[in-house]
């Protein structure tokens, strides 16, 4: 794979004119040219970026990082991954963890994401590592600036620990609120929903989950045989406002009267009309905060 200087900045979080200047100062990064003068890097390249960011957020210094063979950041590195700090910043684990995905290294991402949920509990995990990981990659996805491998690699792995994570939890019983959680028919992408799942039964919600591509007669299905107190869905691929709207219009017959928290697109949610029960989520606070009660204490990053 090749990147450019912005997929750089989207991976490693390290603004464009900073790694211009790392370069220039330090010879951080050594990159290839087009044939028109631009930039472009190789996976070799981005590795070594995410590893000087890495040993950067530990407080080490860009000169003194760029000085050091591949042997001294190999060790510096693994001194940092296997001290169990709550002092360590989650930049770390964000660029550590890329580069894990990048290089399909699976015992080496599982070992590191394992750690921080050991640590952090895997609702601030999720919060501070995993959903930051996926915002970088998705804008990446988005252009086809990144291998479809990579994304698989990761989010599955990543599905795997929360699919862990909700089998822990005892299925409530009691008669408490029933939410419904979907996706629709053209959207395939659950991981946030996963999220919402293992939050919601975290704190004793009950929770009928469908998944992805789900059609609206099978939610007509569930509500002719169960009382649904909160509908929740993500939208997030691109799509006509006008077709959102329809969508959301044919979602809001089937529940005229039941809370529907929608959550995605930014884009298309601006822009269509929301009756007064459609919960617009802007953020995982916003989805935390729609919920009367709070997870068990976990300790943070």
């Amino acid at each position: 794979m090749t990147y450019t200087i912005a997929d750089l900045e989207q991976l490693s979080g390290i603004q464009s004119h900073t790694i211009r200047i790392w370069e220039q100062r330090y010879n951080a990064l050594t990159p290839m040219r087009s044939e028109g003068n631009t930039r472009f890097y190789d996976d070799k390249q981005l590795v070594k970026l995410l590893n000087i960011v890495s040993l950067n957020q530990s407080g080490l210094k860009i000169s003194k990082i760029c000085k050091l063979s591949e042997a001294d950041v190999k060790r510096l590195l693994d001194k940092e991954y296997h001290q169990d700090s709550l002092d360590l910043q989650s930049e770390y684990y964000i660029t550590q963890l890329i580069k894990f995905g990048i290089d399909f290294d699976e015992k080496s991402f599982c070992s590191l994401l394992d750690q921080a949920i050991s640590i952090n509990g895997i609702s601030n995990t999720y919060k501070k590592i995993m959903y930051p990981i996926l915002v970088r990659l998705g804008f990446m996805w988005l252009k086809d600036d990144i291998c479809p491998a990579h994304e698989h690699f990761l989010t599955n792995i990543i599905r795997q620990k929360l699919f862990s994570a909700i089998d822990q939890i005892p299925i409530v019983e009691e008669d408490n609120n029933t939410w419904l959680l979907f996706l629709p028919e053209d959207e395939d992408h659950d991981i946030g929903l996963l999220y919402a799942n293992y939050f919601l039964r975290s704190v004793n919600q009950k929770v009928i989950f469908l998944g992805s591509k789900v059609p609206l007669s099978s939610l007509e299905k569930v509500l002719a045989t169960h009382k649904i107190d909160h509908v929740l869905l993500f939208m997030v691929k691109a799509r006509q406002i006008s077709y959102a709207q329809h969508y959301i219009d044919q979602l809001e017959a089937i529940f005229p009267s039941t809370p529907i928290h929608l959550a995605g697109n930014v884009n298309i949610f601006e822009k269509i009309r929301k009756s007064d029960h459609i919960n617009w989520i802007k953020s995982l606070n916003d989805f935390e905060n729609a919920i009367p009660t709070h997870l068990p204490h976990e300790r943070t990053v």
